[in-house]
């Protein structure tokens, strides 16, 4: 019956999605079921959009939060599914729905069930997909208006076998620096190069160099990345352009490797404008911190997950992944566990094609449900 319900709430959410810190129709659907469940207090408008719902059961005086994140992206969907996208340009293409759905699934499970002793925060995040919504419901004052002790959030993963759960102690997401690196000169006709100081060669020179930053400036031992991702010019087929825009992003664990990249592309820049005689500017900003899980808390997920899975079904993974998460704001204010549960064989988070799957929806919901009763235990 649950079950059926989730896949009927997911697919609601999959048809209607909405961009971050626009999710008021998805929040006051989240809203309404919370209710519905006889939650003891909701709000709604956290940081703009998000929903806090809180069930309390006994007397115990401790807290913990569970987060679901509800934002889509700006991707045109391309599928026939039933309850595909409704929104032009827009879809859940990275599962959000199927994390919102599992957390009112364990929401329910809790209100009907119980089996816990003091307060459950569900915590419905908006815009993490751009890394403010976290920072926006902390600074509309989640922990002041609704304390908690500790967090604990899920994500799909595709490749990953329905049922397979994974997470790790310590670094676990990187950081996501965002860059973008203007040279301007004087553009002309393609015909006459050398009447001006066109920006094209220059930028593609850039690109090129800002390859070494990592293979050459970073220690082997750090993991990092630095990505062009794209490249935006003034000039037409037969026109050379006058401005040339480069933009991208960096992902690393440590501030001080943040630090690094940010310096040595600033250095690069400055070197190509020079020898290619155009003006350079470069705007670098942090947009995600790294995501760091606590020993205590990850341990007590992995407890939780070979419970309601099996420990067949729980591993620990031995290195950190890439992708950024904006939950790690959160772990910033108070310890807790962000871990991973598998998607099947679905295509790649953020691909037009992308869907959540169903099957999985139960065990996230288990999953949560578990992690309270074991963290705010009766007796």
């Amino acid at each position: 019956m649950l079950m059926r319900e989730m896949s009927g709430w997911r697919r609601e959410l999959h048809a209607h999605p909405e961009f971050g810190f626009e999710e008021r129709r998805t929040s006051a659907f989240v809203a309404a079921k919370l209710r519905e469940f006889g939650l003891g207090e909701v709000v709604e408008g956290i940081g703009g959009t998000g929903v806090v719902g809180t069930l309390t059961r006994g007397g115990g005086n401790r807290a913990i939060a569970l987060r679901a994140d509800m934002d889509a992206l700006r991707i045109a969907e391309q599928s026939e599914l039933p309850y595909r996208s409704r929104n032009p340009g827009i879809m859940h293409a990275c599962g959000h729905d199927g994390h919102t759905a599992m957390l009112l699934g364990a929401a329910k499970l809790l209100a009907e069930e119980g089996g816990f002793d003091g307060t459950v925060r569900f915590v419905f995040q908006p815009a993490e997909e751009w890394g403010r919504g976290a920072l926006a419901m902390l600074d509309d004052g989640l922990l002041e208006r609704f304390p908690f002790e500790e967090i604990y959030g899920l994500h799909n993963a595709p490749g990953l076998p329905i049922g397979q759960f994974q997470t790790r102690s310590g670094p676990i997401m990187s950081a996501e620096d965002n860059f973008e690196i203007v040279l301007s000169g004087v553009g002309g006709h393609a015909a006459r190069p050398h009447v001006g100081s066109e920006t094209l060669v220059a930028a593609c020179a850039l690109v090129t160099s800002l390859q070494t930053i990592v293979s050459r400036r970073l220690s082997p031992a750090e993991i990092a990345v630095v990505s062009v991702t794209e490249l935006i010019t003034d000039g037409t087929r037969n026109a050379l352009p006058g401005q040339a825009r480069i933009l991208g992003d960096a992902r690393s664990f440590h501030p001080e490797v943040s630090a690094g990249i940010e310096a040595q592309m600033r250095v690069i820049a400055e070197g190509i404008a020079r020898a290619y005689n155009v003006e350079q500017s470069v705007i670098y900003t942090r947009e995600f911190v790294p995501l760091v899980n606590q020993p205590v808390q990850t341990e007590a997920a992995l407890e939780a997950a070979r419970a309601v899975l099996g420990a067949e079904y729980v591993s620990v993974v031995s290195e950190p992944f890439t992708g950024s998460e904006d939950f790690a704001r959160f772990l910033a204010h108070v310890p807790g566990c962000f871990s991973f549960l598998g998607n099947g064989a679905s295509a790649p988070l953020h691909n037009p094609r992308y869907d959540f799957n169903d099957e999985g929806l139960i065990h996230g919901a288990r999953f949560h449900a578990e992690i309270v009763r074991r963290r705010l235990a009766v007796g």
